[in-house]
């Protein structure tokens, strides 16, 4: 439902500035848009650094009280980023529109005609891109983590060997900067190229009029799902966070009943025990009934969590990069394809 109000809105500038100065219209929309991006980025900026700030309280031991503030920040930063990424998709949407426009022009076509076979199998083509491209992008993610984790396993357990030694464990942060790093550049290959390619090689086999559809369905398909990707990663990441701040509030009951933390955990063994001893109370099967709840909504927010991260955080943003890359490509080559064009119909 999040893709409701701001295609509207954008549907809204789109017919504005065509109606009032053609082409030309939407990309003075365009650059508009692209005018609030010091806005943009300022609340986009204010995610991470409370996410950070929380990172940084959390490995310096402080109090739990520190945490629970950064993570209402952090909540409220999702929020603001959510905002901030809207404004990227909706700029994106406006410049890919112009660009496509104008690799029209350079191709000297008049209209994109849906019911001709070949600019529609280019549509279908196009709006397929932006979920291939979210599938690369979501599962270099996922083995890029699953490979820093094992490092991470590994080192830790290399590190405890040498404190049963008599040394000193120092973690190994270079070779995780390494990991994030490689796997930013390597497995960013196969999307980079799956854009690239895509409207040169459709292009130089059947002509540029699958080019146009390419384009129109990208843009189309490309704008709903980077907007839903961003307000459902944070939606994702928001919930969890509304879940620890649930058990933050469950330990302080705990705590009142002179329930450790450490008692928290071992209470569903216990609660046997107490009861033949007359000691579970009321209060104490209504916490272990809240804890145990809490712990199951907590796991499967943590996976929810797991999977928004790189929405949000990758293939949401990375969808612009894709609509407008695309169009740019498309553009600078399309002189090439108009000639060359292999089998396609001609314009």
């Amino acid at each position: 439902m999040s893709t409701v109000i701001p295609i509207i809105c954008i549907t809204v500038t789109i017919a504005f500035g065509f109606a009032s100065a053609g082409m030309y219209g939407v990309g003075l929309a365009a650059l508009g848009m692209l005018g609030a991006l010091p806005v943009a980025l300022t609340i986009d900026g204010y995610g991470p650094i409370s996410d950070n700030a929380g990172g940084i309280a959390e490995m310096c031991g402080l109090p739990s009280s520190i945490r629970d503030r950064t993570d209402a920040l952090d909540a409220a930063g999702n929020t603001t980023a959510a905002v901030g990424k809207g404004f990227a998709i909706g700029s994106a949407c406006l410049v890919g529109l112009a660009l496509f426009g104008a690799f029209v022009t350079r191709i000297e076509g008049e209209s994109v005609d849906i019911l001709q076979p070949t600019q529609f199998a280019g549509l279908l083509l196009g709006a397929m891109l932006p979920y291939a491209f979210s599938a690369f992008t979501m599962t270099a993610v996922g083995d890029a983590a699953e490979e820093m984790m094992n490092f991470i396993i590994k080192d830790f357990e290399k590190g405890q060997e040498d404190v049963a030694a008599g040394g000193e464990y120092k973690p190994d942060y270079e070779e995780c900067i390494r990991i994030s790093t490689q796997a930013s550049l390597i497995y960013m290959i196969a999307p980079g190229a799956l854009v690239i390619l895509s409207p040169i090689v459709l292009g130089i086999f059947f002509g540029p009029a699958i080019v146009e559809g390419l384009l129109a369905g990208a843009i189309v398909s490309g704008v709903q799902v980077a907007i839903s990707a961003s307000n459902t990663g944070g939606a994702w990441d928001n919930c969890k966070k509304e879940i620890e701040k649930t058990r933050g509030s469950i330990r302080v009951r705990a705590a009142k009943l002179g329930l450790s933390k450490d008692k928290l955990k071992t209470l569903p063994k216990d609660i046997v025990d107490m009861e033949a001893a007359g000691e579970a109370t009321d209060e104490i099967k209504e916490l272990l009934k809240d804890y145990s709840v809490n712990k199951e909504n907590h796991i499967a927010a943590v996976v929810g969590d797991t999977v928004g991260d790189p929405l949000k955080d990758t293939s949401g943003p990375a969808i612009n990069i894709l609509i407008k890359l695309s169009a740019i490509t498309s553009l600078v080559f399309g002189s090439y394809i108009k000639n060359v064009n292999l089998f396609g119909p001609k314009l």
